[in-house]
C-alpha cells in the first residue's frame, strides 16, 4: 500500500491525471481489501470490482447493447455477493434484501426523475418555444455557445437532469435534430457545471448541504465551473456550428402553446419546493420515501387534463433508466470502505473517477473521511461524470432523446475538450483560492460543547503561597 500510494504521488506531480485517477480507483480497492479480508482479490483487487470493471468495459465496447451488458453485469455481481462476500448489510438473501432496503429510495427517485423529465422535455418541444428561440440567440457560433450558457444558468436552480433535457430539446428545434455528439457532450457538461455550485442544482450537493455543510463553502466551484464551461463550450459552438448553423427562418409562423409553457413551470416549481422543503423540514424522512420523484409525478398527472403527456415516450425513457440503475445499484456493492487522504489530487482524481463511478458513494464516503476542500469535491464529483455518456443522470438522460450518443468511443474523441475543461478549472480554482481543506463539521460542534460544559470545579486550585498551609 505504501508503495502504491508513492506511485500515486509521483504521477500526480507530473501532470498525469488519468493514469493517476486509474490507480487512486486501485488504492481504494485496496484499501478496501485491508478493511475486508473475507473478500476474495485478484492481483490485490477484489474480485467484484474486477466485475464492476469487466461490466463497463463491455458498456464501453458493445454500445448497442449497453441495457443488456448492464443487467449482465448486475446479476453476476449480485450473485457473487451473495455466494461468497455478502454485503455491508449482512450475508446471503437476507444481506441483499437489507442493502436494497437502504438504496430502493435513490432509485425510485432517479426513475421518476428521468422518465418525468422526459415527458417534461416532450411539453416544452411541444409548446412552441424551442421554435421562436433562434430569434434570440445570436448568429454564427456564438449561437450555440449562448445556449451552453443558459443552459449552465438553469441547472443552478432547476435540477441538472431537467436543465439537460431543456438544453437538448431546444438545440434538437434549432438544429433541426442535427445535433453533433460533441455537442451533446457539451449539454451534459453545463448542466452538471451549473449545478456544481447549488446545493439545489445536483443531488451531490444536497448530500453535502444535509450533512452539514455551508452553502456558502460550494459556490466557489463555479468559478472552476465557469472556466470549463469558456474552454469547453468555444470548440463545442464552434464544431456545432460547422455541422449545423441554427435555422432561423422568420418567415414561418410559431404559435406558443402557453398551457404546456406553465405545465413545464408547475413540474419545475413543485420539484423545487419539494427539495427545499423537504432537505430543510423532513431531512429524515428523506431517506424512506422518494419525495422528488414522487412530485414530479404528481405534478404530471395534475396536469393532464390540460395537456396529455406523450405516454408513448415512457417505454423508451424507462428502458434507459434501468440501465443506469443497474450501473448504480453495481456500484452501491462496491466495497469501498475508505478513500485515500483528502487532498487537492484525491480530489482532481476523484472527478475522473466519477464518470464510472456512481458519485453518491464517493460524496458520501468524502463526508465521513472530512478534511476536503468542499467546493472542489463539489466540481470534481459534479462535473466528472460529463466525461463518460452514462457518467451522470443527465448524460443518460441526453442519450435517451439521442440514442447515436451512446458510445463511449465517439464520446470521448468528439468530446475531448470536457475532460480538458474540467482539467483547466479545477487548476483554476486552485490557483486563484487555494485548497483550504475543512475539518470535519459534525465534530466540531460537539466538542466545543464539550469544552463549554466543563464544569468550574474542574479547574486546577490556585497553588498555596510558598510557606502558606498546604504548600508542597
Amino acid at each position: 500500500m505504501v508503495v502504491l500510494h508513492r506511485m500515486i504521488a509521483s504521477l500526480a506531480g507530473s501532470g498525469r491525471p488519468l493514469v493517476f485517477a486509474c490507480l487512486l480507483l486501485a488504492a481504494s480497492a485496496a484499501q478496501a481489501a485491508d478493511a475486508a479480508v473475507t473478500s476474495p482479490v485478484l492481483f490485490g483487487i477484489p474480485v467484484d470490482f474486477i466485475l464492476f470493471a469487466a461490466t463497463l468495459l463491455g458498456v464501453a465496447l458493445f454500445h448497442h447493447y449497453v441495457l443488456q451488458v448492464a443487467l449482465t453485469g448486475l446479476v453476476t455481481i449480485t450473485t457473487y455477493k451473495i455466494l461468497f462476500t455478502g454485503f455491508k448489510t449482512g450475508a446471503g438473501i437476507a444481506g441483499f434484501a437489507a442493502h436494497m432496503g437502504h438504496e430502493w429510495v435513490l432509485l425510485v427517485n432517479l426513475l421518476g426523475l428521468l422518465v418525468g423529465f422526459a415527458l417534461l422535455a416532450r411539453h416544452f418541444e411541444d409548446s412552441g418555444v424551442p421554435e421562436v428561440l433562434p430569434r434570440l440567440l445570436p448568429e454564427g457560433w456564438l449561437g450555440p455557445f449562448m445556449l451552453l450558457v443558459i443552459i449552465f444558468v438553469l441547472s443552478g436552480f432547476l435540477d441538472n437532469i431537467a436543465a439537460a433535457l431543456i438544453g437538448a430539446t431546444v438545440a434538437a428545434s434549432v438544429f433541426k435534430r442535427k445535433v453533433h455528439i460533441g455537442y451533446l457532450a457539451a449539454i451534459v457538461a453545463a448542466s452538471n457545471g451549473g449545478g456544481a455550485g447549488s446545493v439545489v442544482g445536483d443531488t451531490t450537493t444536497t448530500m453535502m448541504w444535509l450533512d452539514g455543510v455551508s452553502p456558502f463553502d460550494v459556490v466557489e466551484a463555479y468559478i472552476a465551473s465557469a472556466v470549463a464551461l469558456v474552454v469547453f463550450g468555444i470548440p463545442a459552438a464552434l464544431l456545432q456550428h460547422k455541422h449545423r448553423a441554427i435555422s432561423r427562418d422568420f418567415r414561418a409562423a410559431h404559435h406558443i402553446d402557453w398551457a404546456r409553457v406553465g405545465i413545464v413551470g408547475f413540474i419545475l416549481v413543485g420539484a423545487i419546493v419539494t427539495n427545499v422543503t423537504v432537505n430543510l423540514k423532513f431531512a429524515a424522512a428523506a431517506d424512506h420515501f422518494p419525495f422528488l420523484g414522487a412530485a414530479v409525478w404528481v405534478a404530471l398527472l395534475l396536469a393532464v387534463p390540460l395537456r396529455k403527456p406523450e405516454w408513448s415516450l415512457i417505454p423508451g425513457a424507462f428502458k434507459g433508466s434501468v440501465f443506469l440503475l443497474s450501473l448504480v445499484t453495481c456500484a452501491s456493492m462496491m466495497p469501498v470502505e475508505e478513500l485515500p487522504p483528502a487532498s487537492w489530487p484525491t480530489a482532481l482524481a476523484l472527478g475522473f473517477i466519477s464518470a464510472v463511478f456512481d458519485n453518491i458513494p464517493l460524496t458520501a464516503l468524502a463526508l465521513k473521511q472530512g478534511g476536503y476542500d468542499w467546493g472542489f469535491l463539489a466540481y470534481a464529483v459534479g462535473f466528472g461524470g460529463s466525461m463518460l455518456w452514462f457518467g451522470s443522470s443527465a448524460g443518460v438522460a441526453v442519450a435517451n432523446l439521442f440514442p447515436e450518443a451512446k458510445s463511449v468511443g465517439q464520446w470521448l474523441r468528439h468530446g475531448w475538450f470536457i475532460a480538458v475543461g474540467y482539467v483547466v478549472g479545477f487548476f483554476a480554482l486552485l490557483v486563484l483560492l487555494g485548497w483550504h481543506p475543512h475539518e470535519k463539521h459534525k465534530d466540531v460542534a460537539p466538542a466545543v460543547q464539550m469544552q463549554q460544559a466543563a464544569p468550574a470545579a474542574a479547574a486546577p486550585a490556585p497553588t498555596p503561597d510558598v510557606g502558606a498551609a498546604g504548600y508542597k
